[in-house]
């Protein structure tokens, strides 16, 4: 088993919390991960990126190579395009739909989503809906980290516990709001692939 991701996004939206997650789930379940991140001017909106690979045998590097990526996470639909050449042609795009306009020339998203959905294997959804809808606007990385979950090759349940061990300091009421955003954004991601 082996599972390259990249995630991608935009400084704030909670990137590295779902690799964290990610990362927690693998480690504590006994399986090799690596990562590298990116985080350009994280703090003023700039991209965020981090390469994750997981697999049950030895890794060698912390990078994907271009075409062997197995998945794309985006929660900003342009930033998922920027990634696209490191994506198998049987890979996965799991992206948010909604942009963050961060760049005065930000292109129309009409365009944008075209583009996404000319790749085969796609889920485009409006996380921060769906999270509100779940609970909170806050817990949109993780509708889709739920929307994603699907295609990670980690169980469901392990993602579950992953997120129980990064937020359970913060209480429960926050373990269950993350909870319940995960499972609202693997359900929406089900009706989607369909």
């Amino acid at each position: 088993m082996k599972t390259d991701i990249i995630l991608s996004g935009v400084g704030g939206q909670g990137i590295l919390s779902i690799a964290a997650v990610i990362g927690k789930a693998a480690v504590d379940n006994n399986l090799y991960m690596k990562q590298a991140e990116v985080h350009g001017m994280s703090q003023r909106g700039g991209d965020v990126q981090s390469n994750l690979r997981i697999s049950d045998e030895p890794i060698a590097s912390d990078l994907i190579a271009k075409g062997s990526a197995d998945i794309i996470i985006s929660l900003e639909p342009m930033e998922s395009l920027r990634y696209l050449p490191y994506l198998k042609k049987d890979g996965w795009i799991v992206t948010n739909k909604v942009p963050l306009v961060n760049i005065p020339d930000y292109p129309e998203v009409e365009s944008v989503l075209a583009e996404i959905e000319k790749v085969q294997n796609h889920v485009i959804l409006d996380v921060e809906t769906i999270a509100k809808e779940a609970g909170s606007a806050r817990a949109a990385n993780i509708v889709m980290l739920g929307a994603a979950s699907p295609f990670l090759n980690i169980s469901y349940e392990m993602i579950q516990d992953g997120i129980r061990s990064i937020f359970g300091r913060k209480g429960e009421e926050i373990v269950n709001m993350n909870l319940k955003a995960l499972e609202a954004g693997r359900k929406m991601a089900e009706e989607l692939k369909r």
